[in-house]
């Protein structure tokens, strides 16, 4: 058994950064289209994106992120970019420390060390960076690198087939069409689909 592991903060900066120029995109008038993440409209991906982002902040900081209440009441609608600057900036903040990386924490998928828990939260934002681009229409690239770091930390932590439950909180895969972008990928192994295709 190894100790070794690809640190996964530097990934994490890169993915809330274009996560938040992202969001600084969204107008009040695209609140309510529909996402990829079929429970949650722009608005609802955003609430649950600042509310995830707060858990990770509260984990790095030594707290218990299954005691953050993730509702994100009260934001308005022209409010969420600053939102999720405050939480972005706090787990920055939070996760600085390398001691943080091999200490066991606790997310809802179970105890594990920091890195680890961190990595799934790299492979959250990006999906939901995708689910957010997808809503609005692409209006810019996304960075492949992000995705090919998410889809490997997917692959070895979510097996091809499994229940959609708190533990494992994606649907089933689905098969991603020949040729597809890392992107579309990493997409289809989280059981999702573009818009055109959903």
């Amino acid at each position: 058994m190894t100790n070794e592991f690809t640190d996964p903060r530097p990934y994490y900066v890169r993915a809330t950064e274009q996560a938040a120029a992202l969001i600084k995109t969204v107008r009040p008038e695209d609140l309510t289209r529909p996402t990829p993440c079929s429970e949650f409209d722009v608005r609802g991906l955003l609430g649950h994106i600042v509310g995830g982002t707060r858990r990770i902040a509260v984990v790095g900081e030594g707290g218990d992120g299954l005691a953050v209440d993730p509702s994100t009441d009260g934001v308005a609608d022209d409010g969420w970019a600053a939102a999720y600057e405050e939480v972005r900036v706090r787990v920055l903040r939070a996760w600085e420390s390398d001691e943080r990386m091999v200490s066991t924490v606790r997310v809802p998928w179970g105890e594990v060390p920091g890195h680890a828990a961190l990595s799934g939260y790299v492979m959250e934002i990006v999906t939901h960076t995708w689910d957010l681009a997808e809503a609005l229409g692409h209006p810019g690239e996304l960075d492949p690198e992000l995705a090919e770091f998410s889809l490997a930390n997917a692959r070895r932590v979510l097996p091809d087939s499994r229940p959609r439950d708190a533990a494992t909180p994606f649907a089933a895969r689905t098969g991603a069409p020949e040729g597809a972008g890392v992107y579309e990928r990493l997409a289809a192994w989280l059981g999702r689909a573009p818009l055109s295709r959903a």
